[in-house]
């Protein structure tokens, strides 16, 4: 029952190795840009509000904001663009730091994208009920965190059935967001076409008349603060590269061209946006976005009263709350997407690089789903505060990724071009620190601070888990340096397998040293009893695996050679020894099966594993290293099968 429960909810299992199933679950540029570049378009619904209310009542300033906000999501994205040239297998932010910066900076970059994400969830989840909320009275605000939550839930079960999935049932939400927004902004232009010739002489004369009034250092400073503070609304750029490993091939094209359609979409739309609120005169109105102050004017403008206007004013803010949702879907994209990479690295407990039987990196999503939903409870889901803890991040990310394009374009002076991508990368530099920096300054008081410290707190766990996952390999490569100084024998003389005589079976991994140990003991205590030696091994088909190129074969032939070495041992002791080895997702679904199928053909088998052991267990040991040897040994006990765990003391 169980089973027909997790098919129903999360769907059919699929096949890691199967031909087809790569191709089925990769993104096309199209349904990647609903994916990944729905969090940068969404930001118009709060990032261009965020700029022009820091314009502090001089709106006449709005123009220069429009224009620099269009302009800002080109250099950025075009920026990142290089990333994903130089870094086709993705990673994105972290991978790019690490490699051109140094494994701390990528430390940094890694913990900053992780809290970013799940501030994007939660942002994003808490943006989308303010604009259902806008079209509801002031009563009904009581039911806003009740209706985060479930929303955040909802998001989280299509995530665990898929990412293309969660894409799919999504992207008409997305297109009708495109449609309407389009519409409207278009429409508010156009409905102003006969004072746009008369924009912008007004806007220098008024920002003449303010600088006359304060001073011309207050202008600028008041621009650069409103510039700032609509930081939110270049966030997202970032996540096609960190998830190049999902996009179809050629990865690389398909990138270049998702990030075209989301830089053009955002600048369109966002640019349009502040626009609007200059031409329509908006003003904030309690329990409303300024998205719905404006929207309502414009559509009152063109002839809609009464219920026609609720129900087309209604439609425009209901897409709008469905694409922040899209969004909210990118964190659970990203996120994990970033944990996988870090886990790779060791940062993070390696669980978050295992794959579920849908070939989404569940830990992740779970753990974004749990942290996004304690920020929306912790924070009230006030988008105000939200938007400020998300954009420190995401500058943060944008400045050591584009410090690292500044170093290696300055490293690779001999290539074409080196000039101008240099001269790129140092332009997006300028931008996203200038942001950083006066949003830091600005918000530090009001929950700038929340960030940094949530950023520092993950870097801190990071250390620890690195240092951990340090100290056991370099024990267990002692213990593997030890038995390799063993010189093999000859192996010609093996005697053959007989399936009827005691088998002992060994569940072996990467480390040799610790194979031979179990082996040695076994011989040990068992003399002369055990006719046939059979190793077996499953290699786990995690995130990193499947995402890069070429990653299953290269664990295949390195696996190979580890059980042929263990056979080879074997022969050179005049033992019958034999090897097997397979992939999947769940080391301890694979290797439960492999032993039942043992046990048939050699009735006799008696099967054998390490464990690590550690001085002091506690509860981060038991989170790092998984318990397979417990669970398979459980599985086996239950089948009536017998199995023996050897202790391997760390």
């Amino acid at each position: 029952m169980l089973a027909k429960l997790r098919i129903s909810l999360l769907g059919r299992p699929l096949d890691p190795l199967a031909a087809g199933t790569r191709h089925s679950l990769t993104l096309a540029a199209f349904l990647a840009w609903v994916g990944l570049g729905a969090d940068g378009l969404s930001s118009s619904a709060y990032g261009p509000e965020e700029a022009f209310k820091a314009l502090a009542g001089h709106p006449q300033l709005g123009l220069w904001l429009a224009m620099a906000t269009g302009l800002t999501v080109f250099v950025i994205a075009f920026a990142y663009n290089q990333v994903i040239e130089l870094f086709p297998t993705g990673g994105g932010g972290y991978r790019i730091a690490t490699v051109l910066l140094g494994r701390h900076a990528g430390l940094v970059s890694g913990a900053a994208l992780v809290v970013d994400y799940v501030l994007t969830v939660a942002i994003s989840v808490a943006g989308s009920v303010d604009a259902l909320f806008s079209m509801l009275p002031l009563g009904a605000q009581a039911f806003k965190p009740g209706t985060e939550l479930a929303l955040l839930a909802l998001l989280a079960w299509l995530n665990l059935r898929g990412a293309k999935e969660s894409i799919r049932i999504l992207l008409p939400i997305f297109l009708g967001f495109v449609a309407t927004h389009a519409l409207v902004i278009v429409y508010g232009i156009a409905a102003q076409a006969a004072h746009l010739p008369a924009l912008l002489p007004a806007t220098l004369r008024g920002t003449a008349g303010l600088a006359h009034d304060s001073s011309w250092t207050f202008t600028l400073a008041l621009l650069l603060k409103a510039y700032s503070m609509g930081g939110g609304t270049y966030t997202g750029i970032e996540a096609v590269s960190n998830n190049v490993g999902a996009l179809a091939e050629p990865r690389v094209q398909t990138g270049r061209t998702t990030m075209f359609y989301m830089a053009c979409s955002l600048a369109f739309t966002a640019g349009g946006i502040i626009l609007l609120y200059l031409l329509w005169d908006a003003v904030p109105v309690e329990g409303q976005t300024l998205n719905a102050v404006a929207f309502r004017r414009i559509l009152d403008h063109a002839g809609l009263a009464g219920a026609p206007l609720t129900l087309a004013l209604g439609a425009t803010l209901a897409f709008e709350a469905g694409l922040l949702l899209v969004a909210a879907n990118t964190g659970f994209l990203g996120g994990p997407a970033v944990l996988a990479n870090m886990a790779q690295d060791s940062w993070v407990p390696h669980q978050f690089r295992y794959l579920s039987s849908r070939l989404v990196t569940q830990n992740g999503v779970l753990l974004m789903a749990l942290a996004a939903g304690a920020v929306l409870v912790a924070s009230g889901g006030r988008v105000d505060l939200l938007v400020v803890l998300y954009s420190i991040n995401v500058f943060l990310t944008f400045s050591l990724s584009l410090l690292g394009l500044c170093r290696y374009w300055l490293r690779s002076r001999g290539q074409q071009g080196w000039l101008g991508r240099l001269a790129l990368s140092g332009g997006g530099l300028a931008v996203t620190l200038s942001i950083l920096t006066v949003t830091v300054v600005e918000k530090f008081s009001e929950g700038g601070w929340l960030t940094l410290l949530a950023t520092g707190l993950v870097v801190v766990l990071c250390l620890a888990v690195r240092a951990h996952y340090a100290a056991t390999r370099a024990r267990i490569r002692a213990i593997d340096r030890v038995f390799e100084a063993t010189p093999p024998g000859d192996c010609s003389g093996a005697p053959a397998l007989d399936a009827q005589a005691p088998t002992a079976v060994f569940i072996v991994g990467s480390s040799r040293g610790g194979g031979l140990h179990a082996l040695l003991w076994v011989l040990r205590m068992f003399p002369g009893h055990f006719r046939n030696v059979i190793f077996i091994s499953a290699r786990t088909v995690d995130a990193q695996a499947y995402g890069a190129e070429g990653e299953l074969e290269r664990l295949r032939t390195e696996a190979t050679a580890t059980l042929d070495a263990f056979v080879g041992f074997c022969h050179s002791h005049g033992i019958a020894a034999d090897a097997r080895l397979v992939f999947g997702i769940d080391a301890v679904d694979t290797l439960s099966a492999m032993c039942r199928d043992l046990s048939r053909d050699y009735p006799q088998a008696l099967f054998f594993t390490s464990r690590l052991v550690f001085q002091r267990e506690n509860l981060l040991v038991r989170l790092l290293h998984n318990q397979a040897a417990l669970a398979i040994q459980r599985r086996l006990h239950f089948d009536g099968l017998q199995m023996i765990i050897l202790p391997m003391k760390i």
